[in-house]
């Protein structure tokens, strides 16, 4: 199976990328166990499909049988089971280290850069299904046509597709199975993977916690490119051909190097009419497709042309592609609809980086834009990491531009110390606002924040809850508590 072990542990094994794990590997053939702190309707799913999880992670539930740990890049060294697991001299694997192994076995696909990671995965999961290529994908998000792409009807949303071991269809037929991921530059851990082709976009200041300077950043991205193997080996890298460093990035590699972007001058030319959301792509000079995104903004675009040149890339019918694309609804939690309340729209999208926060808002004024309507844009945004906060807290007071109004919840603890978290608040960035014109208020707890809307929302506004973290839950909320 490729990680090393025939009977593995999985801690934390309810997360996006664990489950996935989880169920490649029962496929396979290998039974799979693992714990997770509290059932969800995911372990749920995993128990459904034969998998055995449990809810006790001390260190006496590690199975005697285990032979490999696997753990979750939110469990620690210091977890009982994993340290459970280093008494037993067992070897320990991290999601990214083990994904990489199975990736070593299959025609691995990885798509990395700031931003676009999940939406760009779950496009071309989706295309490469409905163009027959038949693929295995992990996406950090959940969506109702992953399973079985956008030409059919919806299913249960899920970030994972099993897919078949050979590529089925096209070019590449016969190939090992195509296994889509994506490629996370946090603490290095995209430099597991093991890509036969994958995808650069662009590289911005981020995760400044762990690199310390954009350099570090684009020498990490460098390092992953070398991961490629040789053009001979089939490998091929897709990266942006402005913002992505690519003149340093993809210098010396020995795989097939092509360019994806605006500019004429790109291996990979995309059209864009914002108006009408038509998107196309040329290969210097041939137009290979075109269609009408569902998705609004240039970023989602960008996300889908890059998708369509890796489905090109792996051999796929480039008519169905751009079918597909057309058809792609999107994924959860990217600018996501959840309602239309008494006249206020409400959205749900993940965006915790100035750049995806300027964007998405831009997104919303063309193609919901609530002046046109005589409403106002409100904000909910909850800011993810107190180190990212006090990094980028310049480039987030100038991201909110294109709002009325801009509601700031508590920063989102996560991974950061005691002493970070004392560094920087919700209050700083909202003083950063209000000096920028921009009418901001720090508000906590969410059913504050759902009573203040209630209060402050009239027909023809749009809500846009922004944010990583459970801030998520504001918007179900109101559309809850606003429509009853």
């Amino acid at each position: 199976m490729g990680i090393g072990g025939t009977r593995p542990h999985l801690v934390g094994i309810g997360g996006c990328g664990m489950s996935a794990l989880a169920r490649l590997l029962a496929a396979s053939g290998v039974p799979v166990r693992g714990t997770d702190m509290a059932p969800t309707p995911v372990t749920d799913a995993l128990a459904a499909c034969g998998i055995a999880v449990g809810f006790d992670q001390s260190a006496g539930v590690l199975d005697q049988d285990a032979d490999v740990l696997i753990a979750s890049a939110a469990v620690g060294q210091d977890h009982p089971e994993v340290a459970a697991a280093h008494d037993r001299g067992l070897p320990v694997l991290s999601y990214a280290e083990a994904l990489g192994r199975l990736q070593a076995g299959r025609t691995g696909v990885s798509i990395a850069g700031t931003h676009g990671k999940s939406t760009t995965t779950a496009m071309l999961g989706c295309a490469l299904t409905d163009a027959g290529i038949d693929p295995a994908v992990i996406v950090g998000a959940t969506c109702a046509q992953l399973e079985s792409g956008s030409l059919a009807p919806a299913g249960d949303r899920t970030g994972f597709r099993l897919g078949s071991t050979t590529i089925r269809s096209g070019a590449w037929s016969g190939k090992p199975g195509a296994l889509l991921a994506e490629a996370c530059e946090y603490n290095r851990s995209f430099h597991n993977h093991r890509p036969t082709v994958a995808s650069i976009g662009v590289i911005e200041p981020d995760h400044l916690d762990i690199y310390g300077s954009l350099d570090e950043i684009v020498e990490a991205f460098r390092g992953f490119a070398r991961l490629v193997p040789d053009e001979a080996d089939g490998g091929r890298l897709l990266i942006a051909h402005e913002g992505a460093q690519r003149t340093h990035v993809a210098a010396g590699l020995a795989c097939r190097v092509e360019t994806i972007g605006f500019s004429p001058a790109a291996d990979y030319s995309v059209g864009f009419d914002p108006s009408s959301r038509r998107v196309s792509v040329s290969h210097h000079g041939r137009e290979l497709g075109s269609w009408i995104n569902r998705m609004p903004g240039e970023h989602n675009a960008t996300n889908a042309a890059t998708a369509f040149a890796l489905g090109v890339i792996l051999g796929a019918d480039a008519g169905k592609l751009s079918a597909s694309l057309g058809a792609f609804a999107g994924l959860d939690r990217r600018f996501q609809l959840l309602g239309d309340v008494r006249g206020v729209r409400v959205y749900d999208d993940y965006g915790h980086h100035p750049t995806e926060i300027a964007r998405t808002l831009e997104a919303v004024r063309q193609s919901d834009d609530p002046a046109e309507r005589g409403g106002k844009l409100i904000t909910v945004f909850q800011p993810h990491q107190h180190s990212r906060t006090r990094f980028l807290l310049e480039e987030f007071a100038t991201s909110f531009e294109q709002a009325d109004v801009v509601i700031v919840p508590d920063i989102y603890f996560v991974r950061d110390s005691q002493a970070e978290r004392h560094k920087v608040s919700a209050a700083d960035l909202v003083d950063r606002l209000r000096t920028r014109g921009v009418r901001a208020m720090h508000l906590y707890p969410f059913d504050a924040i759902v009573e203040h809307l209630q209060t402050i929302a009239s027909p023809g506004d749009v809500v846009l809850v922004m944010g990583a973290g459970p801030v998520w839950k504001v918007g179900h909320e109101f559309v809850r508590v606003a429509g009853s």
